[in-house]
């Protein structure tokens, strides 16, 4: 074995399948903290190394490819952000888990990258990416939603919500915004232009 594959230690495998989430359309960031919540319970040892990932910007327009709701050729999207779950397996590699992708689940981070997400070099400013990065263990802490930002100006949903009781703390009711926010003054964990987000998931 060459030397440089002794480099970047693994840490198990998680043996997570679509199966086993809890999914509700349109709810990625419950979604992901509900497979947060799995990975606590049935592979507590791994937990330390996997991570909610919110993406979106200013505008809250992020473009991204190959979600199974596109309906055009290219399978671009361009939602007000994406949620999504990530192992990082070693420094080296790591697994995207995206219930709403078209792409393999799981999915290794670079083939995400280069298929779902892509780089900002072809797009406008306004649409460029921010990353922002939270340990699961903090995330299954510290989120809460009340489901307001779903509903319509009559108070109806936009879209059926989750059969279980809404998320919440010991402290907070609802603070979504604060994670879907790309101020890094703001909220947990750490926000991240692409090449950073890259560069901390993935090593060439």
């Amino acid at each position: 074995m060459a030397d440089n594959e002794h480099e970047f230690a693994k840490n198990p495998e998680l043996p997570l399948s679509k199966e086993k989430c809890v999914y509700t359309k349109c709810y990625c960031e419950e979604n992901v903290w509900k497979v947060c919540e799995y990975v606590k319970d049935h592979h507590p040892e791994v937990l330390d190394n996997c991570y909610c990932v919110f993406i979106s910007n200013k505008d809250k327009s992020i473009p991204l490819w190959q979600q199974k709701s596109s309906q055009r050729e290219d399978t671009l999207v361009i939602w007000d952000y994406h949620v999504i779950f990530i192992y990082k397996q070693s420094e080296k590699e790591s697994l995207v888990y995206d219930l709403d992708t078209s792409l393999p689940f799981p999915c290794d981070f670079k083939t995400y990258f280069l298929e779902g997400i892509r780089s900002n070099q072809t797009l406008q400013p306004q649409f460029h990416r921010f990353f922002r990065v939270i340990p699961a263990p903090t995330y299954l802490q510290t989120f809460a939603s009340d489901r307001s930002h779903m509903l319509n100006e009559e108070g109806n949903y936009l879209h059926p919500p989750p059969t279980y009781q809404c998320i919440k703390t010991k402290e907070c009711d609802n603070n979504i915004n604060d994670f879907i926010s790309m101020d890094p003054d703001v909220g947990v964990g750490m926000v991240k232009p692409l090449n950073d987000f890259v560069s901390f998931f993935h090593h060439s």
